[in-house]
């Protein structure tokens, strides 16, 4: 669904990624994993990021993500460019600003459903009163409710996905990136997990960042930016 304003305004732009440079070094040579990328993420778009492996998606997420900082060029977020900000500076901003839902799930092994998605809030200023609350909510959300004190080792792949998302979605995010969402999952979960982002991007009006090799779940998105040698093919 998305927003309509009284003056019609477009979409504003979340994300702003400007001549974008991202060099490695190994020894005496260097490589440019991204070469000169400009991206412009929208509010409540749903993009997907795809191209060949050793294309520079991976990288490119990397730098949307804050995970990692270009070489040289803009990352403007919300207005601010947060291109050259302290790693301390940059885990605060990814704490309240993105949310991340990775291949791999990343829950902690010993630790009930409810505590996984409850782990962002740590580092909130949310009260810690409503914390307990916020989590019941999204995992009520992702129809998780009766699995609140089962551990990961209880659930199934798709449902383990679906806390993951539960949990990207506490801190209610500006974007949401999703890395290979159903690489781990079968037909069915992936299928289900798919769904659930329609809905975030259609009925919540969300912004999505899908990163995916594969070409039938970029295709799902409503805008698809293809990236080849690190630089951007087609978007």
């Amino acid at each position: 669904m998305k927003k309509s304003s009284s003056n019609n305004k477009s979409p504003r732009v979340v994300l702003n990624l400007k001549n974008i440079v991202k060099t490695y070094v190994s020894g005496n040579t260097s490589f440019n994993a991204l070469d000169d990328v400009d991206v412009q993420i929208k509010e409540g778009e749903f993009v997907s990021i795809t191209g060949p492996s050793g294309s520079g998606k991976s990288t490119l997420m990397h730098i949307i993500g804050l995970l990692d900082l270009p070489t040289s060029g803009q990352v403007i977020l919300e207005d601010r460019d947060i291109s050259r900000l302290k790693e301390h500076e940059l885990a605060q901003i990814r704490n309240v600003t993105l949310g991340f839902v990775f291949q791999q799930f990343n829950l902690l092994p010993k630790t009930s459903a409810l505590e996984n998605v409850l782990l962002p809030l740590l580092y909130s200023d949310i009260d810690k009163t409503l914390h307990k609350q916020k989590g019941i909510d999204m995992l009520t959300k992702v129809g998780l409710l009766d699995k609140l004190k089962n551990t990961p080792a209880q659930l199934s792949g798709g449902q383990q996905q679906r806390v993951a998302i539960a949990r990207a979605l506490i801190n209610n995010p500006k974007i949401i990136l999703a890395d290979e969402p159903t690489g781990n999952l079968d037909s069915r979960s992936g299928k289900e997990v798919m769904k659930f982002f329609h809905y975030l991007h259609e009925k919540e009006g969300r912004t999505i960042v899908l990163v995916t090799h594969d070409m039938e779940l970029a295709n799902q998105a409503k805008r698809k930016i293809v990236i080849r040698d690190g630089k951007i093919y087609s978007q």
